[in-house]
């Protein structure tokens, strides 16, 4: 099916320019200049992925990406002249699945909306279910249930729970959590895996004080204890 995308950019030229390189490639993008039609849209709306400046009139991004988020798990790509990396740091945070500075070729948004993609689509693959207890893997239907409650996901945040779940009790890299998270790219250094542990934490109902069931490992990585 075509991918049917938004983007809220206020740049018009540079909007046209890569909705007209993304149609090539069979992908629909509506552009809003204005966030708050933007956010009106995504209410209205299903779309299959949200392309998102920081620096927008009358609006933050961020403050978009945060408002997103906690109503929907529509994945998210930052594409921004802000390169400062506490602002990729609060992005992700605030539930942001990539981060693209500005300026990039068009080609590498595509590249990296179809990775996102691939890892939000449900997965056609044979049914597979691993339980571990509070937490039961589906991957035919690309969800993770905590105590029989689904679990609202980013892609990086289901990529690096499936992983702890299929290593169940071991203790897993930080550098093999991050290669499981495709959707992430070099940009987002080692401490954006901690962000993601954090926000999956968040929803386990637990701290990185106390960890009942993601173990943080001293210079190795974590482990999941479920």
């Amino acid at each position: 099916m075509q991918p049917n995308l938004i983007m809220i950019e206020d740049d018009v030229e540079l909007a046209e320019i890569l909705c007209n390189f993304l149609k090539r490639y069979n992908i629909t993008v509506t552009n809003y200049d204005d966030p708050y039609l933007g956010i009106s849209a995504l209410s209205l709306i299903k779309y299959d992925l949200l392309i998102l400046d920081l620096s927008l009139p009358g609006m933050d991004g961020l403050e978009i990406c945060k408002e997103v988020r906690a109503k929907s798990d529509i994945p998210i790509i930052i594409s921004s002249a802000r390169s400062d990396l506490e602002d990729k740091i609060v992005g992700l945070e605030l539930g942001a699945d990539d981060y693209l500075p500005k300026p990039y070729e068009p080609k590498e948004l595509y590249a990296r909306i179809i990775s996102v993609l691939r890892r939000y689509k449900k997965s056609n693959s044979v049914s597979e279910e691993v339980s571990h207890s509070t937490l039961i893997l589906k991957e035919e239907s690309h969800t993770i249930f905590f105590q029989g409650t689904p679990l609202t996901l980013t892609p990086a945040e289901y990529d690096v729970l499936t992983h702890l779940i299929k290593k169940n009790n071991c203790v897993v890299s930080r550098t093999e959590l991050l290669n499981s998270a495709l959707s992430l790219n070099e940009e987002n250094e080692s401490r954006s895996l901690d962000v993601l542990i954090s926000r999956i934490r968040t929803k386990l109902g637990e701290s990185s004080k106390e960890p009942k069931l993601i173990h943080s490992v001293r210079g190795i990585g974590y482990r999941l204890q479920a």
